[in-house]
């Protein structure tokens, strides 16, 4: 399902004859709204994001590359339908359609990221895939649980990582080099990559070091424990085995070795103190590897086969220590997921099938020791998670996308999930066996109104099994939070529903949706009325809420003129939730937020990018947001970021950028996260191929 947009999107393209309409692009532009947009998450096919009913946001290798990102989400900033949130700088996560952390599916390469740690709150682990090494993110906006099984309720967010081909008989070689560098935050960025291969065989690799210094806020104050530091590494190689099948064996590698937890260590609202004296990720990494094999040669029943497999390790680790404490906890936290799967799709009159089968094996290991900072003495403690516990699963799917002649088309889907969890006895007593399943639906309709519009409605139904985090966690949360495991707990589910209009000409290209999604059986921390001794709330995680969120959402980027580009983005979200019989604000739900800018290219090798990012107030808070001391109990206050960027591509295979951020020196901060965002700032980037 997955390749170079570049390379093998294209060639799927062809290979099943989709079109994408020809344009030229403007002369000194890399308009982005001239160009045909590929993805191949809504549908696992090569497809037009606007030849299909699902709301699809994609960030190219040609967007990215005038970026200068700390971590992958930032890609997403002021994107259409996405709002990002970040508890520490070197950790964030997107927000889609007001969800996030484990209800959102995060992926890379086709494989899931969500793991059976992850929260459904803000974490850090999608910060663990190398923001150097991307070649398209595409985001899947709304319940996509019929293709891709528990978590994708608000979306399936989608990392592409490059593949290197050659065409010529004889051997070559290529290289790539990128530096860049903050001054708001000191942060150093370095990627040196390189590729050898001739037709039919590539090998590929890179590393990147990246280092993060103390952030600078608008108005000249220094933030304490925003500093961290990355090292990743990888390589991949394809070998074509034939004209028709091809082998890609990959890797990744990516290191934290200490990264503070700020919201922890300095003061939030409503607090004369911070929570911990210590509290750091140390260290956290993710080890990835995978298998996967593509026929592209049509049989009797398949056009395509792709097959993959792979490995993904995570580690938590984490030093802590409580406020004026003399015991520092240490924790050793890993997963391992183990998993694969095998897609096929095949065209038969005007039926395209899609359908497939996943399955993954999930083991957690937890431990924990106490360590007296005073005398030495070290003593065990309970596991933030039940030692040994296992999360597996299986998933059969089938799609439908259905011509209902020249002017409308259907998409029509289902999967069946099957789940074991085992969470192991611990120390507290605590352990369980569950067998959830679950059906998902899909249907899309999409009315082709012209050759150049077209109104779409989604209407689908997704699901999320409750994972061991929800099922087992124990110990310290932020916001002065203590964990207790709870084992009775049931899927949570959403039904949801949007419409929409989407717009590609040769000048323009734009979309807007309106969307509502109910959900039933939230999982939710609650605070169970209890206190630990050192003043903690004793929460635990229940089935125990119903939400609706409802918002709108519109991008469009208007080519003017031969050399002028007019782009911007609005996200609105709404939410209520309802539990115990009280209605109130949903928790962490996104203001109005979104981007306007425009892009002029003054010279055939010299362009301007000017925007301003913006948010409004956000004081419509649920209960948990008016206890968190990220989140300012009168609201987070509402910010205009001017911004102005020059890209001068001063040789065909080189690029200098200057990218002058927040030019007024606004002091402002993201809702829900955990540091106010750097002040005024100069990012200066060298982007180098060879």
């Amino acid at each position: 399902m997955c390749g170079d947009p570049a390379v093998a999107v294209e060639a799927s393209l062809e290979a099943t004859g989709e079109e994408t309409k020809p344009r030229a692009k403007p002369k000194g532009t890399n308009s982005d709204a001239t160009l045909p947009e590929v993805q191949v998450t809504a549908t696992r096919l090569p497809e037009s994001s606007f030849d299909v009913s699902t709301a699809v946001t994609v960030v190219d290798a040609e967007e990215m590359r005038d970026q200068a990102p700390l971590t992958v989400s930032d890609y997403l900033r002021g994107q259409t339908g996405t709002y990002v949130q970040a508890t520490t700088p070197g950790q964030a996560i997107p927000i889609v359609r007001g969800l996030k952390g484990s209800e959102v599916l995060h992926v890379v390469d086709g494989f899931r990221l969500n793991n059976a740690i992850f929260r459904n709150s803000p974490n850090q682990y999608f910060a663990l895939v190398d923001a150097q090494n991307v070649e398209r993110v595409e985001v899947a906006r709304g319940p996509a649980s019929t293709l891709y099984g528990s978590d994708a309720m608000g979306g399936v967010v989608q990392i592409l990582t490059p593949e290197q081909r050659f065409d010529q008989d004889q051997w070559e070689g290529r290289g790539h080099f990128r530096a860049q560098y903050g001054s708001g935050d000191s942060s150093k960025v370095g990627r040196l990559s390189g590729a050898a291969g001739r037709n039919g065989v590539s090998f590929a690799g890179g590393v990147t070091a990246q280092d993060v210094g103390l952030r600078r806020l608008g108005g000249g104050d220094t933030l304490p424990f925003t500093d961290f530091e990355s090292r990743a590494a990888d390589a991949k190689v394809i070998w074509a085995v034939n004209d028709a099948n091809e082998l890609t064996l990959s890797g990744q590698y990516l290191r934290q070795p200490s990264t503070p937890r700020v919201d922890e260590l300095v003061a939030g609202f409503g607090q004369t103190r911070p929570n911990s004296s210590e509290f750091y990720f140390e260290p956290n990494d993710r080890l990835f590897l995978q298998a996967r094999y593509r026929i592209t040669e049509p049989m009797s029943w398949f056009d395509h086969a792709a097959f993959q497999a792979g490995y993904q390790e995570i580690n938590d680790d984490r030093r802590t220590r409580e406020f004026n404490s003399n015991n520092r906890e240490l924790e050793q936290n890993s997963d391992r997921l183990r998993g694969g799967g095998a897609s096929f799709d095949k065209r038969i009159g005007n039926h395209e099938l899609v359908w497939g089968a996943e399955v993954y094996f999930d083991t957690v290991n937890s431990s924990r020791e106490r360590m007296n900072i005073v005398d030495g003495t070290v003593s065990a403690r309970p596991s933030r998670f039940p030692d040994g516990s296992t999360m597996d699963s299986i998933g059969v799917y089938l799609n439908d996308g259905i011509e209902l002649g020249e002017r409308w088309r259907a998409d029509l889907g289902a999967r069946y999930d099957w789940h074991e969890i085992e969470l192991a006895p611990n120390a507290q007593g605590v352990g369980a066996k569950l067998s959830p399943d679950d059906v998902s639906g899909h249907l899309g309709i999409t009315f082709r109104a012209s050759e150049t519009v077209h109104i779409v409605s989604n209407l689908g139904r997704g699901f999320r099994a409750p994972n061991i985090f929800d099922l087992g966690v124990f110990g310290d949360r932020p916001s002065n939070r203590f964990a207790i495991p709870n084992s009775d707990l049931q899927p949570e589910t959403v039904l949801s529903w949007d419409g929409g209009v989407k717009i590609d000409r040769d000048d323009l290209r734009a979309e807007a949706f309106v969307w509502r999604s109910w959900y039933k059986d939230k999982i939710t921390s609650v605070d169970t009325g209890e206190v630990t001794e050192s003043g903690r709330l004793v929460v635990q995680n229940r089935n125990v809420t119903e939400l609706e969120l409802w918002g709108t959402e519109f991008g469009a980027h208007w080519q003017f003129g031969e050399r002028s580009q007019l782009y911007g983005a609005l996200n609105f979200t709404r939410g209520t939730e309802e539990y115990a019989g009280d209605r109130y604000d949903a928790d962490r739900v996104p203001p109005v937020n979104g981007r306007v800018g425009v892009k002029h290219a003054l010279r055939d090798d010299l362009r301007l990018d000017a925007y301003a990012g913006y948010a409004d107030r956000q004081d419509r808070l649920s209960p948990r947001d008016l206890i968190d001391p990220r989140v300012n109990p009168e609201g987070t206050g509402g910010w205009t970021t001017l911004n102005l960027g020059l890209i001068w591509e001063f040789r065909p295979d080189a690029m200098l950028v200057l990218r002058l951020e927040n030019l007024a020196d606004k002091r402002y901060r993201e809702h829900g996260s955990g540091a106010d965002e750097v002040g005024r700032s100069a990012n200066v980037i060298l982007d180098w191929r060879f």
